[in-house]
């Protein structure tokens, strides 16, 4: 049994643990994990930027990798706390993003302004136990490389967008969208696909 399967098989050593890396009531690590621990347990490609105002919520029991030539532009937050985060190369990440894993993102995505990328639920079914009180669950986030994520998106989780396909700004992704497609709208739909045959993008 692996350090961590031990560490999770036993709920007061990962109390404690959870403890030494996260203040109580809180989702960013203690400073002494940003500062000692992580930059040796994360990866960063090459020419990868992240900008001094963004807030990297980053733990070492998940990963956290940044493709080279990809940045992550102010004001974003990311977090690993449930799940990796993997960002591919020469990917942006745009102002105000905020992705909370498991999120899986391509080579060469865009991701505009203000978008939300959680694969993180809250389960709310007991009605005696204050939301708060109760489990998370997670289902996997994939962006697929060459897509275009428009400003003021949601992704929710279990979704996986298609290689080269556009989220329209706005739209609210609660189900996949196949590759080379345009979705749009809340919920979003497709409204347009690559026909390969006609060589053009044409409205469904």
């Amino acid at each position: 049994m692996s350090l961590k399967e031990k560490i999770k098989s036993n709920p007061s050593l990962k109390a404690f643990v959870h403890r030494m890396l996260i203040p109580k009531g809180e989702a960013r690590p203690r400073l002494w994990v940003k500062a000692v621990v992580n930059p040796f347990l994360h990866k960063r490609g090459k020419g990868s930027t992240i900008r001094s105002r963004s807030r990297l919520d980053v733990l070492p029991f998940n990963k956290f990798e940044l493709g080279a030539g990809s940045t992550i532009e102010d004001f974003c937050t990311i977090n690993n706390g449930v799940g990796d985060v993997i960002i591919g190369d020469n990917s942006l990440i745009g102002m105000g993003n905020v992705i909370i894993g498991p999120v899986t993102i391509g080579n060469n995505v865009i991701f505009a302004q203000n978008i939300v990328a959680s694969a993180l639920n809250h389960v709310y079914t007991d009605i005696n136990v204050p939301i708060v009180d109760q489990p998370v669950i997670t289902a996997p986030i994939i962006i697929e490389d060459d897509c275009w994520i428009a400003a003021n998106a949601v992704i929710t989780s279990g979704v996986t967008i298609g290689k080269h396909s556009v989220v329209a700004g706005g739209a609210v992704v609660t189900k996949s969208v196949p590759p080379y497609s345009v979705a749009a709208g809340n919920p979003a739909k497709i409204i347009k696909q690559y026909d390969f045959d006609k060589k053009e993008w044409v409205r469904v």
